[in-house]
């Protein structure tokens, strides 16, 4: 935090914790299937910004985002010739500049094929599509007549559409309770690739696979596989992890070692320090009470920061390598932690709210569990304009 004196927190981001992941992704998937860095998100709370450039720096040179802003900022953000996927939202508007940029992006309805044949046209550069199947998501995708409609405009388009990809998404591939779902998802896409390949649509890669069906389903991972939260360090649930930590163990094996490597670290540190006498409140309000005399640190990070309220005297953080629990109401800018058991802790030392501190860490899970979030919840919810930085 010294680096750092305009920020009340920093999210520091392990360069060689991501490329340890990508090295254990690259291996589960197999040679000759290129891996997409889904960034979608603010790249699940890591930052695009500061991200895609380490990602690039790691060999990565493929990135699907959700919307279009995010495909302008992982394109302002590039520092390779890296290619950009978008598959969600993207308006009518900017179809036009996806199309010029050379950005491709899913398609699953006509009115958006429709418009990339406009703007390709008005640019004079073919757009390159992926078209999304429904398998039985039953969110977005085009199957019957639709599908029907789709192939046969991009076979009267004079070249303007390139179908460059088929794609589909897979329902919950992180619980064996989809199971069945998932298999009967990917014999309806095999399906219809076959169907049409036959109709003359021989597109460049074939997708499906998100990080737990790379990992739990090797027949999902085709052509390129979109890999989000496992790429940063964590499992798409805790039953992935339990089956990869146990797979091919023998009875009496010790599990495996973690595979994954977190590669976000948010810290803050001790802004000051009081003594709470016995029988005085703390913070706003008659939650917490003294029942001894109590050394308290103050934190500037908030809910306003991200840090729930809902882990008003609940929750903890580190310091000095052990753990301090916050007590009081968390505040918008601030929060009190308990570091009377705590020796010799003074103004300016680092505070861990999620990572490792010493020998002790704060993991995602335990602090999503606390807060009553998933994983996913907890790292979006990091707001964007607190400070990124790569450490080697």
């Amino acid at each position: 935090m010294a680096n750092h004196p305009y920020h009340g927190s920093v999210i520091e981001l392990s360069r060689p914790a991501l490329r340890s992941n990508l090295r254990f992704l690259r291996r589960r998937i197999g040679k000759g299937v290129r891996f997409s860095s889904v960034i979608k998100g603010n790249a699940y709370g890591h930052g695009i910004e500061a991200f895609v450039p380490m990602a690039e720096a790691c060999g990565v040179r493929h990135f699907c985002v959700f919307s279009a802003e995010e495909a302008l900022r992982a394109k302002r953000s590039l520092t390779q010739k890296s290619e950009i996927l978008i598959m969600g939202w993207i308006e009518d508007e900017a179809v036009e500049w996806a199309v010029e940029n050379g950005v491709s992006f899913y398609v699953f309805d006509l009115q958006r094929l429709e418009a990339a044949r406009h703007a390709a046209s008005a640019v004079g550069v073919p757009a390159k599509v992926h078209l999304e199947l429904e398998t039985g998501m039953n969110r977005t995708g085009l199957s019957g007549e639709q599908l029907d409609e789709a192939v046969d405009l991009v076979g009267r388009s004079e070249g303007m559409l390139c179908a460059e990809g088929l794609c589909t998404h897979l329902a919950g591939a992180e619980s064996v309770g989809n199971d069945h779902r998932i298999r009967r998802q990917l014999q309806a896409f095999d399906a219809s690739a076959e169907d049409l390949r036959a109709k003359g649509i021989e597109p460049r890669e074939r997708h499906a696979a998100c990080s737990a069906a790379a990992l739990l389903y090797p027949e999902s991972i085709y052509d390129l596989v979109r890999i989000g939260i496992a790429q940063y360090g964590f499992w798409p649930s805790t039953e992935v992890r339990m089956r990869l930590v146990l797979e091919g163990r023998e009875p009496g094996d010790r599990p495996r070692k973690d595979p994954l490597r977190r590669v976000l670290r948010w810290v803050s540190s001790v802004m000051s320090l009081k003594d709470l006498p016995r029988g005085e409140y703390a913070g706003y309000g008659t939650s917490y009470l003294a029942t001894k005399k109590r050394r308290l640190a103050a934190v500037p990070v908030g809910y306003y920061h991200g840090f729930p309220r809902g882990l008003s005297n609940l929750g903890f953080v580190l310091v000095r390598g052990r753990r301090a629990p916050v007590v009081g109401v968390v505040n918008m800018n601030m929060m009190l932690v308990d570091v009377s058991e705590i020796p010799g802790v003074e103004r300016g030392d680092e505070v861990a709210i999620i990572g490792k501190q010493g020998r002790s860490a704060i993991t995602l899970a335990s602090f999503g569990d606390l807060a009553s979030r998933l994983n996913y919840e907890v790292l979006v919810r990091l707001p964007a304009d607190l400070k990124r930085v790569i450490t080697d």
